[in-house]
């Protein structure tokens, strides 16, 4: 039987993107690894994630690139890849970078961007109203951290943003990894209202002590409740 005249070319501009196949693999991957389904040092067989994903090896390999790429997972010859280990040494020095990037925001509240400004507001809103809901751990996370973001955002950067987007992506995988242990949450929202209640009220050089404290203190947390 053929078919209706031209049904052949209708459907010629339609397509599979290779390259969004292996972003929705790669962030399975990443979503697994940041609500702590699977443990640090897990291998990451290509076999079994491609028969688990419903897709090819090759595009599997693909994504595991991409989650190396971002420190969410290592390749090791004749062993494969499998999720990153978070290192007490690279916890600190996230958080060390963090006050770095954070720091700067503070310091520059008084002249930046009113618009920048109001960002910061509003993230707090969203990490207090995604508590007050009781969301899930990943959820509040992206809250949490998406709030440290705004800060650097007062900075008028998006260089400096870009980093500081880049240090939360290192920080998601010890903290899920923590919430592996746990399976709690650990509720922030009040020391974060306190940090921009210091800002409103123009007391910078006690928000940037505040955010120094905050900082040392997330490290000791995350490295003792990982026991590294």
């Amino acid at each position: 039987m053929g078919g209706m005249p031209g049904q052949t070319t209708a459907f010629a501009t339609l397509h599979l993107d290779h390259s969004s196949t292996v972003d929705r693999a790669a962030e399975e991957l990443r979503r697994a690894v940041f609500e702590g389904e699977v443990e640090s040092g897990t291998p990451l067989r290509e076999v079994a994630l491609a028969a688990s994903l419903g897709v090819s090896r090759s595009t599997v390999r693909e994504a595991l690139g991409v989650l190396v790429a971002e420190g969410l997972a290592t390749r090791e010859p004749h062993r494969g890849v499998s999720v990153a280990r978070p290192a007490a040494s690279s916890v600190r020095d996230v958080c060390r970078a963090r006050l770095v990037l954070e720091g700067a925001g503070v310091r520059g509240w008084r002249e930046a961007d009113p618009a920048d400004r109001r960002g910061v507001r509003e993230a707090l809103t969203r990490y207090t109203d995604a508590v007050a809901a009781g969301d899930s751990f990943r959820a509040l996370n992206e809250h949490h951290l998406a709030f440290h973001v705004s800060l650097v955002a007062l900075t008028g950067s998006p260089r400096l943003v870009a980093a500081a987007e880049a240090l939360m992506t290192e920080l998601k995988l010890a903290l899920a990894q923590v919430d592996r242990i746990r399976r709690n949450t650990h509720d922030q929202a009040e020391s974060h209202t306190a940090l921009v209640a210091l800002l409103e009220a123009d007391e910078v050089d006690a928000a940037g002590a505040f955010l120094c404290a905050h900082l040392d203190d997330a490290a000791v947390q995350v490295i003792g409740a990982l026991g590294l």
